[in-house]
């Protein structure tokens, strides 16, 4: 088996590398491992959409991975996840890729651009059908994502967002990942923590290490079920 794990920033999977035998750093981004049986490779490729798409669309292409597993943080939109709690987000779309029409926001299936089916879309949304059998994300709350490249902190474009795309989560990278590995027909897994809400940024509301810690808890639970 060979698992690619891919992250925006290093500091966000750096706990699991503890638990891994560093085999070589091949270049800037990607880095090889070894964990029990599993070779894994830790691609960090930087923060937003273009770097992500770029460097795993690259990767993908020229090697061959049983799982890929997107690993990070994120905002929730909603109280009811709290801070601290992972979630698998299992369906993604572009927030921000279409056109402004006065104060509506038209997608590129508004804007008859792209066709809603059109692969790897499905009725408009990015979606996650991969099965892996595993407690760790068994457990998890399945939730859908919208990921942008900008972080949000005005009320009224957050409740345009909410309100057209009803997300539970955002990120800066998670729909990249998904076009990729749905397009490379790779399975793959998105599991993030929640670091902050999706409101007027006040990082003293934030808890990174409480959000990297739960999350590196169940990324090792994951590795050690696939592993025994």
């Amino acid at each position: 088996m060979k698992i690619l794990i891919v992250a925006a920033t290093m500091f966000e999977v750096r706990p699991l590398l503890d638990h891994f035998a560093f085999i070589r750093k091949e270049d800037e981004t990607l880095s090889n491992y070894q964990f029990r049986n599993v070779a894994v490779d830790l691609l960090v490729t930087g923060i937003g959409m273009t770097a992500t798409a770029f460097h795993l669309g690259k990767q993908l292409a020229g090697k061959s991975y049983d799982l890929v597993i997107n690993a990070g943080i994120c905002g929730s939109f909603t109280r009811d996840i709290p801070v601290g709690k992972v979630v698998e987000i299992t369906e993604e779309n572009f927030c921000e890729l279409g056109a402004e029409s006065d104060d509506k926001f038209l997608t590129l299936f508004d804007l008859g651009l792209v066709d809603p089916d059109d692969p790897p879309f499905h009725a408009g949304k990015l979606v996650n059908t991969t099965v892996t059998a595993s407690s760790a994300l068994s457990d998890l709350r399945k939730v859908r994502g919208t990921t942008a490249n900008t972080i949000h902190g005005n009320p009224e474009t957050i409740r345009k967002i909410s309100e057209l795309f009803q997300p539970k989560v955002e990120s800066m990278e998670g729909a990249a990942v998904f076009y990729a590995c749905l397009i490379a027909s790779v399975p793959f897994h998105q599991i993030r923590s929640i670091s902050n809400y999706v409101e007027e940024r006040d990082k003293s509301k934030w808890d990174i290490p409480l959000a990297l810690a739960n999350l590196n808890g169940v990324l090792l639970k994951l590795l050690r079920e696939m592993t025994s």
